[in-house]
């Protein structure tokens, strides 16, 4: 009732509860359910409603055998507009660090999409979002993993016991707005995050060479400026032409 009300487009569930004895109630008029059942545990599954005037289809990233609770969909754009891949994700608190290193995996394959989002529990009490810093290591492995796939995190207050348990990533600055935290659903601990995708503009042709740093060798890039004598390159210049040699430097390590 709530979603034919609010006129969403995308249901998102992390954390669900449900077995076998559920099957014939989790269906929804209008919408197409994509789920993904934990293996032999109970809780902890996800899944998605599509409301069925989108096109979609399910994407399989990577071949990771490992027990990873997620699943993802590419949305056909309309006319003018480009696809949208969405993801769900859920990260159980005692998460092994094989699993979530293949999740990571995931999400650096996701993000090289033109536009992600992805809604996630990852059970992170520990990061402090403001100042992007955590106190545990599995805490800081996400937070490397949003600085290096250039994603932006857009849930700013809590949403479960003062904790922002619940994130939703983007790889596209403006394509998530409007996020609002709703209340909690019924019994449910988590509250509901609602936000809008603002469908971007399909990128225009253009003729103008960018390099792509995702795929840089900084380690080799490092490797090359350690080997300049700056001492000798720099002696006897003012900050003016010191910059100017060390530019050109930085930019010939670059080629």
């Amino acid at each position: 009732m709530c979603a034919h009300l609010q006129g969403y487009d995308l249901i998102g569930i992390m954390e669900r509860w449900w077995n076998g004895s559920y099957d014939w109630s989790v269906g929804m008029e209008g919408y197409r359910l994509f789920r993904k059942d934990r293996q032999g545990r109970r809780g902890g599954d996800v899944a998605l409603y599509v409301h069925d005037q989108l096109e979609c289809m399910e994407l399989h990233l990577g071949v990771d055998e490992e027990p990873i609770e997620s699943f993802w969909i590419r949305i056909k754009g309309r006319a003018g507009t480009g696809d949208i891949l969405v993801g769900v994700c859920y990260r159980p608190p005692d998460q092994g660090d094989r699993v979530d290193e293949a999740l990571y995996r995931q999400i650096g394959a996701a993000s090289r999409s033109q536009a992600l989002v992805l809604m996630g529990d990852f059970n992170h009490s520990d990061i402090c979002w403001r100042g992007n810093t955590a106190g545990h290591k599995e805490s800081r492995k996400i937070l490397e993993c949003i600085d290096d796939n250039f994603l932006l995190q857009v849930i700013e207050e809590p949403t479960r016991r003062g904790d922002v348990l619940d994130l939703v990533l983007t790889n596209k600055e403006g394509l998530v707005g409007n996020v609002k935290l709703k209340g909690s659903l019924g019994c449910s601990d988590p509250e509901i995050a609602e936000f809008k995708i603002l469908r971007a503009a399909r990128r225009a042709c253009s003729k103008l060479t960018t390099l792509d740093f995702r795929r840089a060798d900084f380690g080799l890039f490092g490797d090359l400026l350690g080997r300049i004598p700056w001492d000798q390159a720099l002696e006897g210049r003012g900050a003016q032409d010191s910059w100017l040699v060390f530019k050109a430097h930085l930019l010939q390590a670059q080629e």
